[in-house]
């Protein structure tokens, strides 16, 4: 009996997991696996880039979890430098070219993977293309960046957009000795989170030495005689001084075969998959990772949420089917923690534009505090926002912003919103204590003991 052909097409977090998951169910002589990967690397921390261009981490290859040649190893034929041009849904086949070669050809398929991933959003704007303007989201991405700032003379980077890769790569540049400005069309940095608690953000950024302009529409990358970008030009006609500018204004679905082909995309162009990360309708096709939207448990609705994590889990469960075995992907609530420098800042959970989308009645919460026991001498100060649904006190978002020592404990508030539990229970939940790590009453019960008031206040 012939072997089963699995066919992915990403050879990232998503696409990787998954053949690495289903080769551990399913021998050579079972199933055969083919893998096509646009560039270079494959297994790879995306996630890690800023903190490699940075300086945090010495080495490119520190990133990368398991080579080609490591996959290779494992009985996976794995093709890097070859794109996926065509899916032939009906004859069970897709069409790849080599990227250096530019030869094509036809492989067929019983089961396909797409983990295809997402791409940094790119405006249509006069300049942007020029040399000296980056977007970061894979290790090739990066390697372009860091040979670009090791090649220009000057010290000025102009990073537009302030969401978690605008910030973190702020704090890259900051680090290499830059003087960095942000630029970006809000009223306030990091839209993952409410204005009130952006403002704490753009605060720090700007004690921090990074300029931060709000409400700023770039409309021009200006560049020099030698076709090199030179500076950024806003709506407001004011021009910023740029050696380097780098796209941080977020990512969208790389879908662009699976809408040729006719796959059911969501509102953000995202795959929409079941529980088990089938496409819908598709009983042969997966798809896993950046380019799939996922179930926002708290909200009820889904979501495009690119986030390594996510990318990992699903290409478990893909696998898994794929292997013969069973599991899913319930969904998510959203949690994500990034840094600018030494400042923390965490969410989880619905914000309050997202709980108004969503039809909800909410109250909110905010409090200071501080990370550990006030007098202990690494304290630092803390921000914590909670929601909490009006009528029934369900914990419905946190979002935190402060030092050292802050992100990680939205953790325990992501186990909540999980579990739905209100904000009574949560005041109730028996977290750890010692002076070097938390006040007697830590932040998050803290937040929530001042929810229920709230939530008591507003009655029904």
């Amino acid at each position: 009996m012939a072997a089963e052909r699995l066919v992915v097409i990403g050879g990232d977090a998503a696409g990787m997991s998954a053949a690495s998951q289903a080769r551990r169910l399913k021998g050579p002589a079972e199933l055969e696996i083919i893998a096509f990967e646009r560039g270079h690397f494959t297994s790879y921390s995306a996630c890690g880039i800023p903190y490699w261009i940075g300086g945090q981490v010495a080495e490119r290859d520190d990133l990368i979890a398991r080579t080609p040649e490591e996959h290779r190893a494992r009985h996976i034929d794995l093709r890097t430098r070859t794109e996926v041009v065509e899916l032939d849904l009906a004859g069970s086949r897709v069409r790849a070219r080599g990227l250096d070669s530019g030869e094509e050809s036809w492989t067929g398929y019983d089961k396909l993977v797409l983990a295809t991933g997402a791409r940094p959003v790119r405006p249509r704007l006069p300049g942007i293309g020029s040399h000296g303007v980056h977007g970061v989201q894979t290790l090739d991405d990066g390697q372009r960046l860091l040979d670009t700032l090791e090649r220009t003379p000057g010290r000025r980077a102009v990073v537009v957009g302030a969401g978690y890769i605008g910030v973190e790569m702020a704090e890259a540049l900051v680090n290499r000795g830059y003087e960095v400005t942000v630029l970006h069309r809000g009223a306030q940095p990091m839209a993952t989170l409410d204005p009130d608690m952006g403002g704490l953000v753009h605060g720090a950024m700007n004690r921090m030495g990074i300029t931060t302009v709000a409400g700023a529409e770039v409309v021009k990358v200006l560049t020099d005689e030698e076709g090199r970008a030179r500076a950024v030009a806003t709506a407001a006609g004011d021009e910023y001084p740029a050696d380097v500018v780098v796209l941080g204004i977020g990512v969208e679905p790389r879908t662009a075969l699976a809408r040729a082909a006719g796959l059911p995309l969501g509102t953000s162009g995202g795959l929409l998959t079941d529980l088990s990360m089938r496409v819908r309708g598709h009983g042969d096709v997966w798809a896993g990772g950046d380019c799939v939207e996922v179930l926002d448990l708290v909200a009820g609705r889904h979501r495009h949420i690119p986030l390594g994590t996510h990318a990992n889990k699903h290409g478990q469960v893909i696998g898994s089917g794929v292997g013969g075995g069973y599991a899913t992907f319930p969904g998510v609530v959203g949690t994500a923690v990034s840094k600018v420098c030494d400042l923390e800042i965490a969410r989880t959970g619905l914000r309050e534009r997202d709980a108004l989308e969503a039809g909800l009645r909410f109250v909110t919460a905010t409090i200071s505090s501080t990370t550990t026991a006030g007098y202990y001498p690494t304290s630092a100060d803390m921000t914590v926002k909670m929601l909490a649904e009006r009528r029934t006190g369900r914990l419905l978002g946190v979002q935190i912003v402060g030092g050292a020592g802050s992100a990680k404990r939205v953790d325990v508030a992501a186990v909540a919103l999980t579990a739905g539990m209100t904000v009574e229970q949560v005041v109730a939940l028996d977290l750890g204590y010692a002076p070097p790590f938390s006040p007697v009453w830590d932040p998050v019960l803290v937040a929530a003991r001042k929810a229920v008031s709230a939530v008591r206040a507003a009655g029904v």
